[in-house]
């Protein structure tokens, strides 16, 4: 990580950097982001670029002199250009709808009324913006499609896998939330020899 850490953080034209002690902010045409850079980890905003530094050669400084790079290169694509994810719902009346900041997912699971289907109500985080493309699947090979999108990867990452998890894809028919492109490898269904009256 440490060879990693070494180069410098460039700050394209459009991305305003201000780096104050520990802390440092990125402001660009996506939005802002702010963070804190974890001790002893030093960094310094020379010209159009944030160069990152160590003061010894111990492992964990090490690991957190390129970790600490990777997350500050993570930050200016997000202020500049934004994150985002597709994720696609296979399932033959599978949906997904917005409702303000809430996320509207049936995804083939029974509420408790009889042949009621259940609807989860999913949270969508500040910061995180959902936009839904295909609102209804219609059977197994054309998916109701949504993306989410925002400029801190971490949040985008963390609430599409959030949503892939409330169904993620079963083997057989591949029903279920899947990363737009995603391959989910399919297993043949059981079959049942037909046995004759003898």
């Amino acid at each position: 990580m440490s060879r990693i850490g070494k180069k410098p953080v460039s700050v394209p034209s459009g991305v305003k950097a201000e780096v104050s002690g520990q802390a440092v902010k990125f402001s660009g045409p996506k939005g802002n982001l702010a963070w804190t850079a974890p001790e002893p980890i030093r960094m310094k905003l020379e010209g159009a670029a944030i160069v990152v530094t160590r003061p010894d050669d111990l492992p964990q400084t090490r690991a957190l002199h390129g970790t600490t790079r990777a997350l500050l290169q993570n930050m200016v694509v997000g202020v500049k250009d934004g994150y985002s994810i597709p994720l696609e719902i296979y399932g033959t009346g599978y949906t997904c709808k917005l409702d303000g900041r809430k996320l509207l997912l049936n995804v083939g699971f029974m509420g408790r009324g009889v042949g009621k289907p259940a609807q989860f109500v999913v949270d969508i985080p500040a910061g995180v913006d959902v936009k839904v493309e295909v609102p209804a699947a219609r059977g197994n090979n054309e998916p109701a499609k949504f993306t989410v999108s925002g400029v801190d990867k971490q949040a985008v990452g963390d609430f599409a896998a959030s949503v892939r998890k409330i169904r993620k894809p079963e083997p057989y028919q591949g029903k279920g939330i899947r990363y737009g492109g995603e391959y989910v490898r399919r297993k043949a269904g059981k079959v049942f020899a037909g046995g004759g009256a003898g």
